[in-house]
């Protein structure tokens, strides 16, 4: 009985009422309670119900609202098309961005949340794996990277952590082709570099993603061109792949910024 009561005050029909198992019904309620916290009724919230499908079919991702202590507040419902998953499928991971995303990220995600709630109105951006279905990760051999850019807001005033909000967006970053996949030219671009990530070759493709011609690129620094918050990342990863040459073909995988020509 109270089980079917909290059904019935979820905002959805009665056919998806009846499929949701106790888990989702609890986790579905929980974030219903927390939006009513940051959002009392009256208040319209900045990203919820009002936006249809039809707009949010327009976004490059999903619109994301934490709270102040990281808690999931709103999921936008085009969720599915980025990661498989459906609102209640990806709140039964857990109520806590860090449940969603690849655990390795979570110091670095968590020290640029505290940092943005120290300055509200500052954007911040990470990106991260975030978890997907089981179809997503058989087709496309893993889970989908994805870059959260958002900032803190105070919803009402005078701000405390009650009643300020992290709002994001969540875009896919795309990734390389796996090897059963036949990747366009204009997808990619390929490089060689000297041991120190200086630019000895770089295909013609470059052009379309960064602006640059080869000749003003071979001679020049990788690192030149990275963002400034990613350079420890492409560091590390860098001296991973160096120690491991030693041994043979070495390989390694990340998710860096890189800074156009314009």
């Amino acid at each position: 009985a109270e089980l079917q009561a909290l059904r019935s005050l979820l905002p959805i029909s009665a056919q998806e009422k009846e499929r949701l198992s106790y888990l989702h019904t609890m986790a579905l309620v929980c974030l219903r309670l927390r939006g009513a916290q940051l959002f009392p009724p009256g208040l319209a919230p900045p990203a919820g119900p009002a936006l249809g499908t039809e707009l949010l079919s327009l976004l490059p991702g999903f619109l994301l609202v934490l709270s102040a202590d990281s808690k999931l507040v709103y999921i936008s419902e085009n969720v599915a098309q980025v990661l498989g998953l459906s609102v209640v499928e990806l709140l039964a991971q857990g109520d806590t961005i860090f449940d969603i995303l690849d655990g390795q990220v979570g110091a670095d995600v968590h020290k640029k949340l505290l940092l943005a709630q120290e300055e509200p109105g500052r954007e911040v951006t990470f990106v991260s794996e975030m978890r997907t279905s089981k179809a997503f990760r058989l087709q496309h051999g893993g889970n989908r990277v994805v870059a959260v850019c958002g900032r803190f807001v105070a919803l009402h005033w005078p701000p405390s952590p009650s009643t300020t909000a992290f709002l994001a967006l969540c875009t896919p970053v795309v990734q390389s082709p796996t090897d059963g996949e036949a990747a366009s030219q204009d997808d990619i671009f390929q490089s060689m570099h000297l041991l120190d990530m200086t630019f000895i070759d770089v295909t013609e493709s470059v052009t379309y993603h960064l602006g640059y011609h080869r000749e003003e690129l071979v001679g020049q620094s990788w690192y030149s061109l990275l963002h400034p918050e990613d350079a420890d990342l492409a560091a590390a990863q860098h001296r991973a792949v160096a120690l491991g040459a030693g041994a043979g073909p070495a390989a390694g995988t990340a998710v860096l910024r890189v800074l156009r020509k314009d």
